[in-house]
Protein backbone atom coordinates (compact mmCIF):
# COMPACT_ATOMS: atom_id res chain seq x y z
CA UNK A 1 0.00 0.00 0.00
CA UNK A 2 3.04 2.09 0.75
CA UNK A 3 3.65 2.28 -3.17
CA UNK A 4 0.24 3.57 -3.96
CA UNK A 5 0.76 6.47 -1.39
CA UNK A 6 4.31 6.94 -2.81
CA UNK A 7 2.51 6.99 -6.74
CA UNK A 8 0.26 9.30 -5.46
CA UNK A 9 2.65 11.88 -4.61
CA UNK A 10 4.46 11.04 -7.75
CA UNK A 11 1.56 12.06 -9.59
CA UNK A 12 0.40 14.79 -8.29
CA UNK A 13 4.27 16.68 -8.99
CA UNK A 14 2.48 16.64 -12.79
CA UNK A 15 -0.96 18.08 -11.72
CA UNK A 16 0.21 21.84 -11.14
CA UNK A 17 1.57 21.70 -15.19
CA UNK A 18 -1.62 19.62 -16.32
CA UNK A 19 -4.10 22.41 -14.44
CA UNK A 20 -2.17 25.61 -15.41
CA UNK A 21 -2.55 24.75 -19.01
CA UNK A 22 -6.56 24.67 -18.79
CA UNK A 23 -6.85 22.58 -21.88
CA UNK A 24 -9.13 20.00 -20.99
CA UNK A 25 -7.54 17.26 -22.82
CA UNK A 26 -4.30 17.45 -21.24
CA UNK A 27 -6.32 17.56 -17.70
CA UNK A 28 -8.04 14.41 -18.53
CA UNK A 29 -5.21 12.92 -19.60
CA UNK A 30 -3.34 13.81 -16.61
CA UNK A 31 -6.23 11.71 -14.80
CA UNK A 32 -6.78 9.10 -16.67
CA UNK A 33 -2.98 8.45 -17.82
CA UNK A 34 -0.74 9.24 -14.61
CA UNK A 35 -3.08 9.45 -11.35
CA UNK A 36 -5.11 6.42 -12.04
CA UNK A 37 -2.48 4.33 -13.72
CA UNK A 38 -0.08 4.90 -11.08
CA UNK A 39 -2.12 4.95 -8.09
CA UNK A 40 -4.67 2.38 -8.88
CA UNK A 41 -2.12 -0.42 -10.27
CA UNK A 42 -0.93 -1.04 -6.57
CA UNK A 43 -4.22 -1.03 -4.86
CA UNK A 44 -5.37 -3.58 -7.59
CA UNK A 45 -2.52 -5.57 -6.59
CA UNK A 46 -3.13 -5.07 -2.96
CA UNK A 47 -6.59 -6.23 -3.28
CA UNK A 48 -5.80 -9.43 -5.18
CA UNK A 49 -3.13 -10.48 -2.74
CA UNK A 50 -6.23 -10.19 0.03
CA UNK A 51 -8.35 -12.04 -1.75
CA UNK A 52 -5.97 -14.68 -2.62
CA UNK A 53 -4.78 -15.45 1.12
CA UNK A 54 -8.50 -15.14 2.02
CA UNK A 55 -9.37 -17.96 -0.64
CA UNK A 56 -6.42 -19.86 1.06
CA UNK A 57 -7.68 -19.93 4.36
CA UNK A 58 -11.46 -20.66 3.19
CA UNK A 59 -9.79 -23.76 1.13
CA UNK A 60 -7.91 -24.65 4.39
CA UNK A 61 -11.18 -24.20 6.76
CA UNK A 62 -13.03 -26.90 3.55
CA UNK A 63 -10.44 -29.33 3.55
CA UNK A 64 -10.22 -29.59 7.77
CA UNK A 65 -14.49 -29.54 7.96
CA UNK A 66 -14.54 -32.39 4.73
CA UNK A 67 -11.62 -34.30 6.95
CA UNK A 68 -14.54 -34.38 9.78
CA UNK A 69 -16.61 -34.88 8.51
CA UNK A 70 -15.31 -38.23 6.42
CA UNK A 71 -13.81 -39.41 10.47
CA UNK A 72 -17.17 -39.10 12.02
CA UNK A 73 -19.03 -40.85 8.73
CA UNK A 74 -16.44 -43.91 8.66
CA UNK A 75 -17.29 -43.30 12.91
CA UNK A 76 -20.93 -44.06 12.47
CA UNK A 77 -20.57 -47.05 10.05
CA UNK A 78 -18.10 -48.82 11.99
CA UNK A 79 -20.23 -48.83 14.95
CA UNK A 80 -23.59 -49.02 12.92
CA UNK A 81 -21.95 -52.39 11.27
CA UNK A 82 -20.58 -53.33 14.36
CA UNK A 83 -24.46 -53.37 16.51
CA UNK A 84 -25.65 -54.88 13.86
CA UNK A 85 -23.11 -57.73 13.35
CA UNK A 86 -22.03 -57.74 10.32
Amino acid sequence: MWCAYAFCLLALISLPEALASEDPLKIVAWTAQTFLQLVLLPIIIVGQNIQSEIAERQADTDSNTLIAIRQLAEEIHEVTYKSKGF
